[in-house]
């Protein structure tokens, strides 16, 4: 080969190799780990939860030998501490310093709302188990930030709400965190029971990391109420059953809970208190179906606890991923590639024991489980479904247009109406 030539068909190759058109690029580029950026709090009120979501993602990467696609996944773990802020530094961190090709976690709603609207600039894949502030998959939809796995607050307090109706209660109070997650998980419950005849007497907010519950529960005690509907995660939920019991109301008022209410995180640290509490979500530990029955069966063999909430979300969210990865054949660094397939891909062989699809606007659609708290043999609480809802749309049975006209829930409308 002459000089000339040599040049020429040397320059050809460097310039394919540039533009990433070479083959050799492309499995150079492939050849490096996959870096996940996972962010959970695991300082602050909901600290026992976020452990469980490190946990459930190493569960899941532990039986793939931390492989996907043929290649290596790194995870790199940072404390978004329950801060807004802290989340955002740390988010930051992991995609402009980390190089992660994408993020998955945070729990709290005012946290994966600072990171959703961070990523929103970057076009970094971010994956939410957890976070299920409605609009980030309804009004401000960001087509970046997917709910793998995950759900929208008021998903399951739609339907809820009509079983509570559908008991003979008339009149319930609610108390709640105050903040998005509360605010939207009480709006679902109170727009759907006022809707079918029910009457929410009277709504209590609390601040994040309460105390002492007792100026709220001498007033619930006061009201002439059917039923407590209590939207409580974390230390605020054992503290809240807790005080409940000690209070008297246990055994006269029931108590119906979000499904945070009771979590695993919550009712292993509680004795009778929990006991038959009843709430709603899309994963009851004590199904009977043969998938959940492994799944539980195994996690606790290797955790020695019954699995959370958090522990199967993030499970299952890295789960969805990956076969979304492995249909790419590992080809994480096409971002816009990845979230296409991820929101084509369906979940198959998750703890739920049944395929689950993403609706248009990237959200979950699910059966949604009645359950009960109830002590199985061994003295340990777990719920235990007692009736289902078969595939649920985060819209409930209103269409989604009409829907989206309405204003989001909040402190100052909670879709009630008016009798």
């Amino acid at each position: 080969m002459d000089r000339r030539k040599f040049l020429k068909t040397s320059t050809a190759a460097l310039t394919a190799a540039s533009t990433g058109s070479a083959p050799w690029r492309r499995a150079f580029a492939q050849a490096g780990p996959i870096k996940i950026g996972l962010l959970a709090p695991l300082t602050g009120v909901v600290a026992s939860g976020g452990k469980e979501m490190v946990e459930g993602v190493q569960f899941y990467l532990d039986q793939t030998k931390s492989e996907i696609a043929g290649r290596k996944v790194e995870l790199v773990i940072e404390d978004d501490a329950s801060n807004p802020d802290t989340a955002l530094q740390k988010a930051r961190r992991l995609v402009e310093q980390g190089n992660c090709h994408m993020l998955i976690g945070d729990l709290l709603a005012n946290t994966g709302l600072a990171v959703a609207n961070y990523v929103k600039g970057t076009g970094t894949p971010y994956f939410i188990p957890i976070i299920a502030a409605d609009d980030l998959t309804q009004r401000q939809r960001i087509k970046n930030v997917i709910r793998v796995a995950g759900y929208s607050a008021s998903a399951f307090t739609h339907p809820f709400g009509d079983w509570a109706r559908k008991q003979g209660y008339k009149k319930i109070a609610t108390i709640s965190q105050d903040y998005t997650f509360g605010h939207e998980q009480c709006g679902g419950f109170a727009q759907v029971f006022t809707e079918g005849g029910g009457e929410i007497v009277q709504q209590f907010w609390h601040p994040l990391n309460t105390a002492d519950f007792s100026p709220y529960l001498g007033q619930l005690a006061d009201l002439k109420v059917d039923a407590i509907f209590a939207m409580e995660t974390g230390a605020d939920a054992t503290r809240f059953i807790r005080q409940y019991a000690s209070f008297g109301l246990k055994g006269k008022i029931p108590l119906l809970g979000a499904m945070n209410a009771t979590d695993q995180s919550v009712i292993r640290t509680l004795g009778e208190e929990c006991d038959g509490i009843i709430a709603a979500a899309h994963f009851a530990e004590g199904s009977d179906n043969p998938v959940t029955q492994k799944f539980t069966r195994e996690y606790e063999a290797k955790y020695g606890k019954i699995p959370s909430l958090y522990g199967f979300s993030m499970y299952s969210g890295i789960m969805w991923v990956a076969a979304a990865v492995e249909k790419l054949g590992g080809k994480v660094e096409d971002r816009e590639l990845l979230i296409d397939t991820v929101l084509k891909t369906e979940l198959t062989g998750s703890p739920l024991g049944k395929t689950v699809r993403l609706d248009s606007y990237g959200n979950p659609i699910y059966d949604v489980y009645i359950r009960k708290v109830v002590k199985r043999a061994d003295g340990k609480y777990w719920n235990v479904p007692i009736t289902s809802y078969p595939n649920v749309s985060q819209f409930w049975t209103y269409d989604p247009e009409t829907y989206m006209k309405q204003p989001p829930y909040s402190r100052t409308f909670q879709g009630i109406k008016k009798t």
